[in-house]
């Protein structure tokens, strides 16, 4: 069956409806190329995870490292992780098994990991933005303001927070009732479940606005706010005391940019969706806003910073020895 068929087919969506389940059209446009988008996919997420769980490994067992703006990548990386495990392997077994759907109940937790995903990653970007903030304007005083303590309290808080809203937006989503079955994706997201809802959902916009001024426009300002006063205090400073500091901060805004700019294309997504716009756009859309950040950031920080990647390499060559007299 066709996906044009599929969409046209009113038994097929009554029969879904009837088992609780929605439609990825996403994986039903894949389904010609089924393979090798499974091979590519499972690829993609054994390399990112290996990478960030071994920069968490060597933040966590060098010492030198146990430094706020380590903790706060390694924190960086592990919600990377956790979002990239929201998504590939139920993606990588929708492809492989040949199955688009998904139950409601499992689709209505990967909506709270994918949206819990974003919201920590903007939340640590907003923290670790503050953090080179005081580092450069405090450098005296920096290591009593920040410390590892209040570092690690603060990535708790960020993450209780962060699952109370999400799992407020989620049950009130669960409590809707969907009078359609296909989801313009490859996962799970809140709104494209509210696009499907019948009946009243005005509650549910209205909290994910209040959600979205809260936790990213708050976020933003923040964030551009201590970068623009990070830059300022960078070139009044000597050249010598400001290269490092300014090199630091340009790895921080190459990744909040990339994370940003791909959450545009999310925003895009939602905005096309009522034009005559093809699945395939909506894939590449939700694909890139979600995906690319996680790919990006463990190379950018493990190239770009300079201790953190002196500290990869010893590790690098620890693991080729002791391979050699095992």
């Amino acid at each position: 069956m066709t996906l044009l068929q599929y969409e046209s087919s009113p038994r097929m969506e009554n029969i879904s409806m009837a088992e609780g389940s929605f439609v990825f059209l996403g994986l039903l446009e894949m389904e010609r190329y089924r393979i090798p988008y499974s091979i590519i996919a499972l690829g993609l997420y054994i390399v990112t995870t290996l990478m960030c769980c071994f920069i968490i490994y060597v933040v966590w067992v060098e010492e030198s490292l146990h430094e706020p703006m380590y903790i706060f990548i390694s924190n960086l990386l592990l919600n990377g992780v956790f979002g990239s495990t929201a998504i590939f392997p139920q993606f990588i077994f929708g492809l492989i098994s040949g199955s688009s759907t998904i139950s409601i109940p499992t689709c209505l937790i990967q909506t709270f990991c994918v949206h819990s995903f974003s919201a920590v990653e903007i939340i640590t970007f907003t923290a670790m933005a503050y953090d080179r903030y005081l580092a450069v304007g405090n450098p005296l005083r920096y290591f009593s303001l920040m410390t590892n303590m209040m570092v690690l309290k603060g990535i708790y808080a960020i993450w209780a927070l962060v699952f109370i809203f999400v799992m407020i937006t989620v049950i009130l989503t669960a409590n809707l009732g969907f009078c359609g079955v296909n989801i313009n994706n490859i996962f799970c997201d809140n709104m494209s479940l509210v696009r499907l809802a019948c009946g009243d959902s005005s509650v549910n916009y209205i909290f994910g606005l209040f959600e979205t001024l809260v936790v990213m426009l708050s976020s933003l300002l923040i964030i551009i706010y201590c970068y623009i006063r990070t830059l300022f205090i960078c070139l009044k400073a000597s050249k010598s005391s400001s290269l490092k500091a300014v090199h630091t901060l340009v790895t921080h805004i190459i990744t909040f940019s990339i994370f940003m700019t791909t959450n545009l294309f999310v925003f895009l997504r939602y905005r096309l969706s009522g034009g005559n716009v093809s699945v395939t756009v909506h894939i590449l859309l939700s694909i890139t806003g979600v995906v690319t950040s996680v790919i990006v950031n463990p190379i950018v920080y493990g190239i770009r910073t300079e201790s953190l990647k002196i500290k990869l390499i010893q590790n690098l060559h620890k693991i080729e020895t002791f391979k050699k007299f095992s």
